[in-house]
């Protein structure tokens, strides 16, 4: 009775371990050039460089502004009573302060855009990888963007068939 249980067991945890090996089917994607390579990054890039030189253009004419009361500021300094002085270098350096206001809110604004308009982008390249492994039998999927993986079988790169499910050449 004890051997017909021992090759029970025994043949139990290798149908087990067999079926766990088979999920654990690994392919491997280069996620970020699957983005860059699809068209609607190029149309996202480009509206993103138009908002950012928008921004520049509102930024300028703060610059400007600066420029010209630092250099009426230089010229003009020696003229004036002590307290004129003061009030100047106060304007000269409110401006300073707006410009750097203007910069981080730049900064920010620019962020929250790439953030709303690359995010679809993303979403779309990820339903194409999960389709893609859940199509092939994949249970996990590692992106070789970051360079860490050392070994890779040609067989379990993902990339040409994402590239084809999102109809990228």
């Amino acid at each position: 009775m004890k051997k017909y249980v021992s090759v029970a067991v025994v043949a139990l945890s290798g149908l087990f371990s067999a079926t766990a090996m088979a999920q654990s089917k690994i392919g491997y994607i280069n996620a970020q050039a699957v983005v860059e390579a699809m068209p609607d990054t190029k149309t996202a890039q480009a509206s993103l460089q138009s908002y950012a030189e928008d921004l520049d253009k509102g930024g300028k004419s703060l610059v400007d502004e600066y420029q010209s009361q630092a250099k009426a500021f230089q010229d003009s300094s020696a003229k004036w009573s002590a307290n004129m002085q003061q009030a100047k270098a106060e304007q000269v350096q409110q401006i300073q302060k707006r410009i750097e206001d203007y910069r981080q809110s730049a900064e920010q604004k620019i962020d929250a855009k790439k953030s709303e308009v690359l995010k679809p982008i993303y979403d779309k390249a990820r339903k194409a990888i999960e389709d893609v492994a859940k199509e092939k039998g994949y249970g996990y999927v590692i992106d070789s963007s970051s360079g860490i993986l050392l070994s890779m079988p040609p067989g379990d790169d993902l990339m040409a068939a994402v590239k084809t499910k999102l109809g990228i050449k």
